[in-house]
This record gives structure tokens, C-alpha cells and sequence, in this order.
């Protein structure tokens, strides 16, 4: 039986464990999440069951540099209060480490996960919140940098070809506090665009002009939308009177590589979006 992807996923997140051994769970149960759970639990694989099965969706981000680039570690807790907590922020400290230890290796956050799953389970225990580390991302490149927000909440980082470490700071404060789905409008799926044509589309539709106004209507939208999403379009949040694409022309850089983490993003409940509190604050 083929095993989904977001089900190993939803399953790790409910219990914590690696997603090796969530995938072996699966298999074994057939793809019964519910199933999975309770065979995991007589195995005493959950020494910590009740606690493992409740969403965990406060934390933190942690990030260092290396000569190879960049590493970031999301882990995540059930309040903010034990995200402040010393005895976990020790244990996001001790991610973070055994995370840069084993810079590019294949599956690094199971492998992380994997190697810090005696330390998670005792901290579970101890704190009586479910913890999990979550994300695990690298960013490889000799100029790079990296922002994490005041909260830890929100982080980014850049690689640069050309240009100084100092550029790639100011870039990685400004993916923090616009959030862009790629590097350029050309990067966007498809479907992307199709959709949100098709959303332009709709809300003109009704308009007494004829079609193609209409048609220009909607393709200035949809050349706004795409631009408002794309990184090297966007105006710079400490200088809106340039875009990104200028400020690399001018300083004769291109971006290699970006990312950007924002805690528990992607888990389906209702949590407060830090963007806007972060670009406020940039551009105070």
C-alpha cells in the first residue's frame, strides 16, 4: 500500500516520532492514522501518548552560519509560555547543534529528529507539553546571511553571488516581512496564475466595458498580483522608492538561494500572522 506523504506528515505532528518510523506506522495500520496511533502506544513508542496527541503550535526558530552557509531549526510547543521556558529553549539549542553537526546530509530532519528523540521525550515528560521539532532547512552559499525576528517566530535567509554579507541581511529582513512565494514572476506554477486570472476575471466580469478593457483589466491585476509575490518585483521594505531587482542591479548581486520559516506555518488553526508586525517595525 502506497503511504501519503501528508499523512506521514499529519501523523508525526500528532505523535512527534520521526517520519521513518511514522511511515513504518502507517504501512503497518494500512494508512489508519487512528490505528497507527494506538499500535505506536502498545509498542510504547508513546511513552508520552496523551501529551504526543495534541497539536503543537507555538516555538521558536533558531538559525546559525557556517563557511557552508546557513541552518535553521523550527521547534514547536503546545503555549508560548514553555517556548520561553529555559529547559526547551536548551533542547532548541541542542537541535540546532546536533542539526549544524550533520550539515547536508540526506533527510536532515529526520535525522535530526531521529537523534534527538531521547532528549524530546524526557523534555515532554518533564514540561508536560508535546514537543516536535518540526522544520529542519539549509541554505548553502559563501555570502549569505540570515533575520530572525525579536519573537523567533519568523525568520529568513539568503545566499548572495556577488555582493556582502551585509545586502543579504537587509534581503533576509525584507522576505520576513513580505513573505514572497518565489524569486520572479517567470518561477510561478501555472495553476498559479490561472487561478488567480480566473479570480480577475470573475470580478470584472460584470463590468459595462467592452471585452478587451475587460481583458486589460484583468492582465493589470494579474501583472500587479504576480509582481506583489515575487521577490525581486517588490519594493525594498527600508526603501520602497526601489524594488529588490534594483537593489541588487545596483550593487552588482544576484540572489542564489532564499528561504523563509514562519512557526507553525502550514497546520490548520488559527494563529496570528507576525508579517505585518515585522515590516512595521523595519520600516520604523
Amino acid at each position: 500500500m502506497t503511504i501519503k506523504a501528508t499523512d506521514v506528515k499529519n501523523l508525526r505532528e500528532k505523535t512527534g516520532l520521526g517520519m521513518m518510523e511514522c511511515k513504518k506506522a502507517l504501512e503497518e495500520a494500512n494508512g489508519d492514522i487512528e490505528e497507527a496511533i494506538t499500535n505506536l502506544r502498545k509498542n510504547s513508542a508513546l511513552k508520552a501518548e496523551k501529551k504526543s496527541s495534541r497539536t503543537a503550535v507555538e516555538g521558536i526558530i533558531s538559525a546559525r552560519k557556517s563557511e557552508k552557509g546557513i541552518i535553521f531549526t523550527e521547534v514547536n510547543c503546545e503555549t508560548d509560555f514553555v517556548a520561553k521556558d529555559e529547559n526547551f529553549l536548551d533542547f532548541c539549542q541542542n537541535s540546532l547543534d546536533y542539526a549544524s553537526e550533520n550539515s547536508t546530509k540526506e533527510n536532515l530532519l529526520d535525522l535530526v529528529s531521529k537523534g534527538m528523540e531521547e532528549q524530546r521525550m524526557s523534555l515532554v515528560q518533564k514540561i508536560g507539553e508535546n514537543i516536535i521539532v518540526r522544520n529542519v532547512k539549509e541554505i548553502s552559499g559563501e555570502i549569505a546571511d540570515f533575520y530572525i525576528h525579536s519573537n523567533k517566530k519568523i525568520a529568513a535567509g539568503v545566499s548572495l553571488i556577488n555582493g556582502d554579507e551585509s545586502l543579504a541581511k537587509d534581503i533576509a529582513m525584507h522576505i520576513a516581512a513580505t513573505n514572497p512565494l518565489v524569486l520572479s514572476p517567470e518561477d510561478l506554477d501555472k495553476d498559479y496564475v490561472s487561478k488567480e486570472r480566473e479570480i480577475f476575471m470573475s470580478q470584472v466580469e460584470g463590468e459595462d466595458k467592452p471585452q478587451e478593457i475587460i481583458e486589460k483589466m484583468v492582465e493589470g491585476k494579474l501583472k500587479k498580483q504576480l509582481s506583489d509575490v515575487s521577490l525581486l518585483k517588490q519594493p525594498f521594505v527600508k526603501d520602497p522608492s526601489k524594488t529588490i531587482e534594483t537593489l541588487l542591479l545596483e550593487s552588482g548581486s544576484e540572489i542564489e538561494k532564499f528561504v523563509r520559516l514562519e512557526v507553525g506555518e502550514g497546520i490548520e488553526v488559527e494563529k496570528k500572522d507576525f508579517a505585518e508586525e515585522v515590516k512595521s517595525q523595519l520600516k520604523g
